[in-house]
């Protein structure tokens, strides 16, 4: 199935990207990263986060990890946000801890590192392998019909057995 027509729910979010329930709960209320599939509509309802934004969720936990500070994180996301996150896979982050760049060629990732400041990248098409490994083997859901799937751990025998049963 595409991933376009696969969301997965928070804890499973969380798990794929390391971070826990209360910073995704924060994200996404302070608007940093939102769920693009289905935000939250009061108490009881669940969000739904596409594949590209736990792509994201894991991109801004490396940042935060290397100690970016929130505000620059938040003005890359908003860049990311803007471009429509294409070709996320192909694409170089590049910091100096105060500035995030993107760096789309190897030349320009080579302009960066002869300004002789310290500057550490992220390459955002092993996040994105890291993140489809993560998500392969958890939990995610239709988008259109809201069936669970269910990863391909092989130790998950009776989650695989209820949803045989539920068919």
């Amino acid at each position: 199935m595409a991933s376009e027509q696969i969301g997965y729910r928070g804890p499973t979010a969380c798990a794929a990207a390391g971070i826990t329930y209360r910073q995704l709960d924060y994200w996404a209320r302070t608007g940093l990263v939102e769920p693009s599939v289905r935000p939250a509509h009061g108490s009881g309802t669940q969000r739904l986060y596409s594949f590209r934004d736990v792509v994201v969720l894991k991109i801004v936990k490396r940042f935060l990890d290397t100690g970016v500070s929130l505000q620059n994180i938040r003005t890359a996301v908003q860049h990311l946000r803007e471009r429509g996150f294409r070709d996320l896979e192909r694409m170089t982050l590049m910091s100096d801890g105060a500035t995030v760049y993107e760096c789309t060629s190897p030349d320009e990732v080579h302009a960066l590192l002869q300004g002789g400041q310290g500057i550490f990248g992220i390459a955002v098409g092993v996040v994105w392998r890291d993140v489809e490994s993560a998500l392969s083997q958890l939990h995610g859901e239709r988008i259109d019909t809201g069936e669970t799937l269910v990863g391909h751990n092989p130790a998950d025998e009776l989650a695989r057995r209820r949803n045989n049963r539920a068919v």
